[in-house]
């Protein structure tokens, strides 16, 4: 499994919805180099219940391993039958998200309301488990009682495109993104719980449901919680208000963790990751430019796609820079990546 051949200490990015899609996950990659990397979280119960739409939420490339694919619901038998999916996608690990505060997905039970159904997420984790199980007994996607003709053909066709190794059954590990509570910290009981099902990796964001991202995520709390995992095969990883590199190894050493996830401080700076936290001899609006092409490239082709999520990852870009209210504007009304390079050469930035 992938997590025992990562550097130590790991320091990855963290999944982030709205955020962490292909072209996203790419660049920081490619510039950054963390150390494992996630999909969004994808609902188990639209890949279930037909969306096909769901698809693009698990599209990677080579470059972005270790990839990790990230999933959501309530539904334990959805859990297993997705995890046979992601199996024949070639991912290497699959994380379920027990941390989301939106209020659409904690209404529903799923996210960081899996903290207040303790069993149920016992449940879940049992069945994903017992889904890549079941891959490696011979079951795929098309075999899913719940997985319609349109997806499991796109899987299928999608696994014939991977590299001959990761056509090859692979047995893989299912870790745990979660908070350190509900509406009030519950680490001691919550670590331990979650420990009984022996996930790969638990990560954990300093912050309750309640305090949504407010607040300065509480790293005692996820040191707290690290003493659980002290004597276990599980990694623990600690995440929210990473500022760099630097900063994760302190809190790493400091709180005693596996490894940590940055998540906000890599909007528009995949150099984050990087030792001293400087960019390389590169330009970061190039970088930008870049993006946007592969974002362009990767959905332009969807029935429903706009540009429009792509204009907020430019506006990180042009952060903190002389005009970048006046430039932010501009990029704000774009529809492609050559509007995109017009504004850049209007002003000098490439």
């Amino acid at each position: 499994m992938f997590w025992s051949t990562l550097p130590t200490p790991i320091i990855g990015l963290s999944p982030m919805d709205g955020v962490t899609d292909h072209p996203f996950r790419f660049i920081q990659k490619k510039y950054g180099r963390p150390d494992v990397v996630y999909t969004e979280f994808t609902s188990v119960e639209g890949v279930c219940h037909g969306a096909s739409r769901l698809l693009t939420d698990f599209l990677y490339d080579e470059s972005q391993r270790p990839v990790v694919a990230q999933i959501y619901g309530t539904t334990p038998d959805f859990f297993r039958q997705t995890a046979v999916l992601l199996c024949q996608l070639g991912f290497d690990g699959i994380d379920i998200n027990m941390g989301c505060p939106a209020k659409n997905v904690a209404h529903s039970g799923a996210g960081a309301a899996l903290i207040k159904t303790p069993k149920l997420a016992q449940d879940i984790i049992r069945e994903t488990k017992a889904g890549v199980q079941d891959y490696l007994n011979g079951k795929r996607a098309r075999d899913c009682a719940d997985v319609v003709e349109k997806i499991w053909r796109e899987v299928e066709a999608r696994h014939q495109l991977l590299p001959t190794e990761y056509q090859q059954p692979r047995e893989l590990p299912v870790s745990v993104k979660t908070r350190v509570g509900y509406d009030e910290k519950v680490i001691d009981f919550w670590i331990p719980t979650l420990l009984e099902m022996e996930p790969a990796a638990i990560a954990v964001h300093g912050r309750t449901l309640k305090q949504q991202y407010g607040g300065q995520a509480d790293w005692e709390t996820i040191g707290q919680g690290a003493i659980h995992t002290k004597n276990t095969n599980t990694l623990y990883l600690g995440n929210g208000d990473i500022e760099s590199r630097a900063d994760a190894l302190h809190k790493i050493n400091t709180y005693h963790l596996d490894g940590a996830l940055i998540g906000r401080s890599t909007f528009g700076n995949p150099f984050v990751f990087l030792d001293n936290g400087q960019p390389p001899h590169v330009n970061i609006f190039e970088i930008a430019l870049e993006h946007a092409a592969l974002f362009e490239h990767s959905y332009q082709d969807d029935e429903k796609y706009n540009f429009l999520p792509m204009r907020k990852h430019l506006g990180w870009y042009v952060k903190s820079i002389p005009y970048a209210t006046e430039i932010r504007q501009e990029i704000f009304r774009t529809n492609n990546a050559d509007e995109v390079k017009e504004i850049f050469t209007k002003y000098e930035l490439i």
